[in-house]
């Protein structure tokens, strides 16, 4: 749940600006201050489940992610909206590398490829069909659900989680690293606000370098390098991100691997839905209900490559992977606006199928030579640098559509058109056809063109999209091919 509500409110952001008479850059805070609550929390994650414990944590987390779900679905207004989603954030942001955690320690070296392909199942799906929940939700009952649905999940995750795991083994921790966290955790905040203010700022002002975003890019990019010296002196304070167990060198290449693939996959799954519904007029509903063969291609072979990786290591099944990741996107570099759905559903099919076989293998590669003790930090490290990849590839892509789209004349004109009219009715659109030389025939002209282009800026996007998969293959190669074994004494950077 704590995945699906990263997306789910993406569908609700056009009935919040109805429902509290907002703007749309007002209602899109709901999903920004979210993601910078996740960004927040996670650094500190690895600290408290050393010092409280995963299961005390576990709890807490999922009790706060529930309130703060509860507290949204009954916000009076949209700021309070907002301040409800951050306490939703904070629970949510701590239960992907806790529960990273859990299953890595009680899965051991032999079967953590088996459990992390369980695990890599709600991972690639929550994307897919947060926006598909959230349209249905909205449409058979109200935007309130798209919250409440969490209450009676929370409450049967707490009874199940307090039962079933078990009881906290607490050794001394180290001092909590103050400083850490004032460099860590507001400089990944800023960055990534800066960052995914990008789109937003280059639709409405033209230019994606406002003083906002380089501003807030900058204090991040700042007070994160400033941490690095810091988290890699000698002391007995225990970094907040340990950056120590990047001399582990499976580790070090999964996560540039990690990075790289996190980077085109979650910039090009917002290309997706929104070519089902610019080109082919699709509504969110049933564009998120054409994602559903990537999904279902990811379960078919998730379960088998999570054994293999256990059996004859990560790097092979990877390498696979990624090479039918690479051939699925580049399928997409021919769409026009009248491909067939025949075609399109097919290669959605197959980059589910590559999917399956790459997300989680590379996961089992950076954790599998981790020590008991190194987990929760190992789990921290990767949880943050996926939320980092995942924000800079959606401000990518983002980007490089609306800058694809506005050298195309026909769309160009078709938007200051319907601008002129919303401002000023036919009067300010014969102003704009005067200024512009248009009749009502070369107008109608550009518009019958303006699907054609519109496909034509998704397959050049996706043209980049296909250079970047393509290129986890260099760090891949890297990857173990044979069967992993973590060492049982040996504290990793020590």
């Amino acid at each position: 749940m704590s995945i699906l509500d990263v997306t789910v409110v993406s569908v609700a952001l056009e009935t919040f600006a109805r429902e509290f008479d907002a703007t749309t850059a007002d209602v899109a805070w709901t999903m920004t201050a979210y993601t910078l609550a996740l960004a927040t929390v996670i650094p500190l994650t690895g600290w408290a489940a050393d010092r409280f414990g995963t299961k005390r944590l576990y709890l807490i987390a999922v009790a706060l992610f529930t309130l703060g779900s509860v507290l949204c679905a009954i916000a009076p207004d949209l700021t309070w909206l907002i301040i409800f989603r951050v306490v939703q954030g904070l629970g949510g942001g701590m239960l992907m590398p806790l529960g990273m955690t859990i299953l890595t320690r009680a899965a051991g070296p032999e079967r953590l490829g088996r459990v992390m392909a369980v695990m890599g199942i709600p991972m690639l799906l929550g994307p897919i069909f947060g926006p598909i929940l959230g349209g249905w939700l909205i449409d058979v009952a109200s935007w309130h659900w798209i919250f409440l649905i969490n209450l009676p999940i929370g409450i049967i995750g707490l009874v199940y989680a307090a039962k079933v795991l078990e009881k906290d083994d607490v050794q001394p921790s180290e001092t909590f690293d103050f400083v850490g966290m004032l460099l860590l955790s507001p400089g990944l905040a800023s960055f990534l606000y800066g960052v995914s203010s990008i789109p937003g700022a280059k639709e409405e002002s033209g230019t994606a370098w406002t003083t906002e975003v380089v501003a807030t890019m900058v204090i991040g990019a700042i007070l994160t390098s400033l941490f690095i010296p810091w988290a890699l002196r000698k002391s007995n304070i225990h970094p907040l991100m340990d950056l120590r167990l990047l001399k582990n060198k499976n580790l070090s290449v999964a996560l540039i691997t990690m990075s790289f693939f996190a980077i085109a996959f979650f910039g090009a799954s917002l290309l997706f839905p929104l070519y089902f519904q610019m080109v082919r007029g699709e509504d969110a509903l049933h564009a998120g209900l054409l994602l559903a063969p990537q999904g279902v291609g990811a379960i078919l072979t998730m379960p088998l490559a999570g054994l293999l990786a256990d059996k004859i290591g990560p790097g092979k099944i990877v390498m696979t992977a990624l090479a039918v990741i690479t051939v699925s996107v580049g399928m997409f570099t021919q769409i026009d606006a009248d491909t067939s759905y025949v075609y399109l559903l097919s290669a959605l099919f197959i980059m589910g199928l590559g999917l399956g076989g790459a997300m989680m293998p590379i996961m089992t590669a950076a954790l599998a030579t981790l020590t008991d003790h190194t987990v929760a930090r190992g789990s921290t490290l990767l949880n943050i640098q996926q939320q980092v990849a995942a924000s800079i590839g959606t401000a990518i892509f983002a980007t490089l559509l609306t800058n694809f789209m506005q050298e195309k004349k026909s769309i160009q004109v078709a938007g200051e058109v319907a601008e002129a009219e919303a401002r000023g009715g036919d009067a300010a659109v014969g102003e704009l056809f005067a200024r512009l030389g248009l009749t009502p025939e070369s107008f109608q002209s550009l518009v019958d063109k303006v699907p054609g282009d519109q496909a034509a800026s998704f397959a050049s996007v996706f043209v980049v999209a296909t250079a970047l998969v393509g290129l986890c293959l260099v760090p891949a190669f890297f990857l173990p091919r044979e069967k992993v074994h973590a060492p049982k004494d040996v504290m990793i950077g020590h």
